[in-house]
């Protein structure tokens, strides 16, 4: 009978658990809605017994952090709103782990923006919200929560208006013995208010590498203050720590990095106010760059004891590998996987301290080295990122980035044709096979391409957008830019169509690219393509677009080679294009030699472990220097010269075509969706010697470097296992 008593009395705790209401919560604080503010909640409750797990949903605006039973569950939770324009994104943690028979306690760390950027939405209203119904956590009155005053803004200069995020000012004198608790503030229901409805969070949690003690130098400024630098092992997203004693307290100690000013602009620091004593603190607020500072007067009575930085990141593992015979690509491939991983975070960025903006122009340069290099873990943020343009598109059928935004919405047309392309969609979806994703795409893809039009003579018409920007630098034809663009764009389009089930949609994009290639075409003068109203000097870009789009055909390559060779005006960034151009040409030899002539002063820099956005640190108006779009010959090198790409989606059948290059030794493994394919060769100038192990599952067709022919036992199609494959001349 006891036991039937106590089974009821589970059931009807449960049920009343699970009817609880989750309430948006905030603190009983009159200035609880201004910029970078941060409150503390906290709730005591008891377990009958230790659950086995808890899945806990918690959405905040805009980062929390959470501690159970004093134990670290979540290392800045929360992404930056939103997936649309009146949505938030929610996370689902296992708090099973950290709890226990008895009494238990959540202590959750709030930080509210409090202000709009390039990747993030305020709803004006900071709140967090916690629904565990299995055990009855949930947010309420009951829960206890103060602002904390010892939270503060430095003083100017303050981040750039791109970032949602403040420089941290943390004055450990503010910090209570006694906390000033109060009930909290319900604000609101889930789905409701300020926030919207909530979407469930679709990649990861971050990498969490703790905290690491580093080793640091001391000298003295011209300000005569006391500067302890550390160098970092890579330009990394990371958290400052420090261990100090400080005799008399009210010390003022910065924290920031080399990279405070991102090329043009103020981006992220802190400052730690001493108390007396000694104390440890870790500033919450990521930054990044190669070397950390800690600052602080020299008159000051402070003995520095450790100094130390938490690296976070976006959870995905470098679980592919590349090394070649040539010292100099593979220390550009160090660096470009090194400025790949730190522009990946809440979004792909095009640099992780000035902006954090997801550019799609980069976001596409970005995807293709993920797909090489990362662990299929890292498809879900490019997800995230076509969904978020998609959902973010205007009534009119414009679609802009970067978003999440609310301070911009200017329409880059080259870069939403990009996007859209070949190179964006279409892409993804050849490396992931997620059709899904691409049913849920084409419909906004279809009503954008509505939006560009032909002129009299058949060509693509100039689309200004808000800001007609196709690559930095100078002499850019515009009119060919983005009609190649829009040819690749209607490309995807008829791939996406026959794909979802809109094939009465293809015709007329197939006319659409008839009409481009024959208007583009009589752009041709006879020794490269100049459209009639652009007055520069030829462009070597349009030159490579005419080739990597297939608008022009094998009998210019001659002309369009010797146009290359004179003309390099494209940056970094459509170098890319430039480099796939050539080596499709025929011509990997001069792609190596122009892109280690153009690249190699970056490469080659001992200061910086990433690449940069202009062709010089500081180029481009003051350009930053871990931008990775100047990782996209990794890609190339994957694609042309290794001639490895899917030729089905998901990578089920994959084409090997190798090129013969001045690269004579290489050896890849690509952790693709399908399982690790790995390949090497080793070319001694007559006989091309290859290894190739296919995951189950896949098959591989190989074909002979050019001037080669396979040896008798030399099999043009393999299915899983390892094989070992000659060429001769």
């Amino acid at each position: 009978m006891r036991q039937i008593l106590l089974t009821l009395l589970l059931v009807v705790g449960t049920l009343m658990a699970s009817a609880q209401t989750a309430y948006w919560i905030t603190a009983d604080d009159a200035q609880r809605n201004q910029t970078n503010t941060w409150m503390e909640f906290r709730k005591d409750f008891q377990l009958g017994k230790k659950p086995k797990k808890v899945e806990a949903c918690i959405a905040a605006d805009s980062k929390y952090w959470l501690w159970v039973n004093g134990t670290l569950a979540v290392f800045e939770g929360g992404l930056k709103r939103g997936p649309n324009r009146m949505e938030s994104y929610y996370d689902v943690v296992d708090l099973a782990p950290y709890l226990r028979k008895g009494q238990n306690y959540v202590r959750l760390l709030l930080c509210f923006f409090g202000r709009q950027g390039f990747s993030h939405v305020s709803s004006g209203q900071a709140g967090v919200i916690v629904d565990a119904p299995s055990i009855g956590l949930v947010t309420d009155a009951s829960w206890q929560s103060q602002r904390l005053q010892a939270y503060q803004t430095c003083d100017a200069p303050y981040t750039n208006f791109r970032l949602a995020e403040s420089n941290i000012r943390y004055d450990a004198r503010e910090e209570h013995i006694v906390h000033s608790y109060k009930p909290s503030l319900e604000i609101g229901v889930w789905g409701e208010g300020a926030w919207g409805k909530l979407m469930e969070r679709p990649i990861p949690q971050w990498h969490d590498y703790g905290i690491r003690t580093a080793q640091y130098d001391m000298t003295e400024d011209e300000k005569d203050n006391v500067v302890f630098s550390v160098r970092l092992p890579y330009n990394m997203q990371m958290t400052p720590w420090i261990d100090v004693t400080d005799e008399a307290g009210g010390t003022c100690i910065r924290l920031e990095t080399d990279h405070v000013w991102g090329g043009s602009a103020e981006c992220v620091r802190a400052e730690y106010v001493t108390r007396r004593g000694r104390q440890q603190y870790e500033s919450f607020g990521w930054m990044n760059g190669d070397v950390l500072r800690v600052i602080y007067p020299k008159t000051a009575r402070l003995t520095v004891h450790g100094i130390g930085y938490r690296e976070t990141g976006y959870d995905c593992d470098f679980e592919g590998s590349f090394t070649c015979n040539d010292t100099i690509i593979n220390r550009f491939w160090q660096k470009a996987m090194r400025t790949l991983y730190v522009n990946m975070r809440d979004n792909y960025f095009d640099c992780p301290d000035r902006e954090r903006a997801q550019w799609w122009g980069d976001v596409t340069i970005l995807m293709g080295q993920s797909f090489y290099q990362l662990s299929p873990r890292a498809n879900l943020l490019m997800r995230k990122a076509i969904r978020e343009l998609v959902d973010w598109q205007k009534e009119d059928g414009t679609l802009f980035s970067p978003i999440p935004a609310e301070n911009w919405d200017k329409e880059l047309p080259a870069q939403s044709l990009t996007a859209i392309s070949t190179y964006g969609f279409w892409y993804y979806y050849m490396h992931t096979g997620d059709k899904e994703t691409m049913d849920y795409a084409y419909p906004a893809m279809r009503r954008y391409l509505a939006l560009w039009t032909l002129d009299d003579d058949g060509l693509t018409c100039e689309r200004q957008g808000g800001w007609p920007w196709g690559d930095w630098g100078t002499d850019v034809d515009m009119r060919l830019i983005l009609a190649a663009w829009h040819y690749l764009a209607l490309q995807s389009a008829i791939n996406v169509a026959g794909l979802t089930g809109h094939d009465a949609d293809i015709p007329d994009y197939e006319r659409q690219m008839q009409s481009i290639r024959t208007a583009f075409n009589r752009c041709w003068n006879g020794y490269a393509y100049r459209h009639p109203s652009y007055h520069g000097a030829t462009d070597d870009r349009v030159q490579a677009m005419a080739v990597v789009s297939g608008l022009a055909d094998s009998t210019k390559y001659d002309r369009i080679f010797e146009v290359i060779k004179r003309q390099e005006y494209a940056s970094p960034y459509m170098e890319k294009y430039v480099y796939e151009a050539l080596m499709r040409m025929g011509h990997a030899d001069y792609a190596l030699e122009r892109f280690k002539r153009r690249f190699g002063p970056m490469i080659a820099d001992p200061q910086h472990t990433t690449l940069y956005e202009g062709w010089q640190e500081g180029g481009y108006g003051g350009g930053s220097t871990n931008h990775a779009w100047s990782g996209g010959m990794l890609t190339d090198i994957c694609e042309q010269i290794l001639g490895i790409r899917p030729t089905t989606p998901g990578w089920r059948e994959v084409a090997i075509r190798p090129t013969v290059s001045p690269i004579t030794e290489a050896a890849i493994t690509i952790p693709t969706v399908a399982g690790p394919l790995s390949y090497g060769f080793k070319d001694d100038g007559s006989v091309y010697r290859a290894t190739v192990t296919i995951p189950k599952g896949m098959t591989v067709h190989i074909a002979p470097p050019d001037g080669y022919t396979p040896t008798a036992d030399t099999r043009a199609t393999l299915r899983s296992g390892t094989y070992k494959l000659e060429f001769t001349r």
